[in-house]
């Protein structure tokens, strides 16, 4: 594949569908917009039109045609764009006769983006904000993508970058030319400025407890607790749906089963695990393997106990962080005395719930206060920029060459401090796809007159 190809797809949904959009990118765009209207729109106005078979002159549609020259398209190069009936037999038509136009190809996943982002219209950030859009489930992870595909992050990171472009410039300048008389004495403290101050306010970002990466994948609720306590039915009532097989048998649920869930507007996966005790069968002592593994690597746990039963030793709730762990006594209704659902806090301090799987009591007490569970979670503090570990990775090791430039600088390193400082744009550079060393040229050139 070739940047320079013209590429074309479908860029709606799968047919059946009211109306398709099928994209066409690159130098031969026009020409193949013009082989199927036998005419060239005005820019950016959609136009009537017939397509017709290149090969007979057969009428295939009749739907809205739109021209976008390059560079003020979406991908930046000459772009068509047709809107058609979205029906199988219309697209397939379409698709076949532009495939039959010389100079056309079909678009591989992405490439459209792909064109976008190196022809500077998008960056690495935006890209990713565009995919998280493509696949938010729920309304918080909808926001989050909307603000990265706006520019949340890449517009930080690209004044991060200039500033410390600016830094580099200085310390450059100081190095390579010292005789210059517009070149003041002393540039390596400004620089320094510059460094430590960068190096706040990143760490001000990363310091937001991963709330970005967090959103994107979702609060995990691990149900976990000893055989027979009703956690694949809990499971069954939050889903709204038979998730779980329901069995008056223990060692009934052996994998972990993962449900998706919307807390009002916040993403969460629920897993219901195997019960937990000392199985002779090795296939549900695996199950009891997976079911701790996950149990501890979850956010919250719901330790589900059997409300009917007193004292025994498997109803015992885990150790581990009282805010981590919620006990929910399951089966009210087999036990007279308490005829209501409702949530507490128990003797340890843990927030504690009584339910019915079987009849319902409680649960709409349980789904509210983990929907706000999920809203303290994802919505405490501002709204974090740092949405992938990619993004985090980068910013970290930005942070480390700060720090040593600044360890040099005050020792009188400069040409130490400058290749720090280098290192730390490149680390930036990665993160927006945006990294240029002739950018810290111009900047020498533009701000201190050299070579007049």
């Amino acid at each position: 594949m070739s940047s320079n190809d013209t590429i074309f797809a479908l860029s709606s949904g799968p047919p059946p569908a009211a109306v398709a959009v099928i994209r066409i990118s690159g130098p031969n765009a026009r020409f193949g917009l013009e082989t199927l209207i036998h005419r060239l729109p005005e820019p950016r106005r959609a136009s009537l039109a017939k397509l017709r078979d290149p090969a007979t002159g057969t009428v295939l549609d009749e739907g809205l045609a739109l021209w976008f020259p390059g560079p003020r398209s979406e991908t930046g190069e000459d772009m068509v764009e047709l809107q058609l009936h979205g029906g199988r037999a219309v697209i397939a038509a379409t698709l076949a006769a532009l495939g039959r136009i010389n100079g056309l190809r079909p678009a591989g996943p992405g490439e459209f983006t792909r064109r976008a982002l190196e022809n500077g219209r998008m960056d690495l950030t935006a890209v990713e904000g565009l995919a998280d859009l493509i696949f938010a489930e729920t309304e918080a992870q909808r926001r989050q993508a909307m603000r990265q595909l706006q520019g949340a992050l890449g517009e930080r990171v690209e004044d991060w970058r200039k500033r410390l472009i600016d830094g580099m410039a200085m310390v450059e300048a100081r190095i390579d030319f010292s005789d210059e008389a517009d070149v003041p004495e002393d540039l390596l403290g400004p620089a320094l400025a510059t460094a430590r101050s960068l190096r706040e306010e990143i760490l001000g970002a990363l310091a937001d407890d991963h709330r970005g990466e967090r959103l994107r994948d979702g609060l995990t609720i691990a149900i976990a607790g000893p055989p027979n306590a009703g956690k694949s039915s809990l499971l069954n009532r939050i889903a709204r749906r038979e998730a779980a097989i329901v069995s008056p048998y223990p060692g009934t649920t052996r994998d972990v089963i993962e449900v998706h869930l919307d807390l009002d507007g916040y993403p969460a996966t629920v897993l219901d695990t195997a019960g937990i005790r000392d199985p002779e069968d090795p296939v549900e002592q695996e199950g009891v393997r997976r079911a701790l593994a996950r149990a501890h690597a979850a956010d919250l746990v719901l330790w589900v106990m059997d409300a009917s039963l007193k004292g025994q030793a498997a109803q015992s709730s885990p150790d581990g962080d009282r805010g981590g762990v919620w006990i929910v006594r399951n089966k009210l209704d087999l036990v007279p005395s308490e005829s209501k659902g409702g949530g507490a806090v128990d003797r340890s301090g843990r927030r504690a719930f009584a339910i019915s799987a079987q009849t319902g009591a409680g649960i709409d007490t349980l789904v509210a206060a983990l929907a706000e569970h999920a809203q303290q979670v994802f919505v405490l503090g501002e709204p974090s920029i740092v949405t992938r570990a990619r993004h985090r990775a980068a910013l970290t090791e930005t942070v480390d060459a700060l720090e040593r430039a600044i360890e040099q600088g005050s020792r009188g390193q400069e040409d130490l401090v400058a290749e720090e400082l280098r290192l730390a744009a490149r680390r930036l550079g990665r993160i927006t796809g945006r990294v240029d060393v002739e950018d810290i040229l111009d900047v020498i050139f533009r701000d201190f007159c050299i070579g007049k």
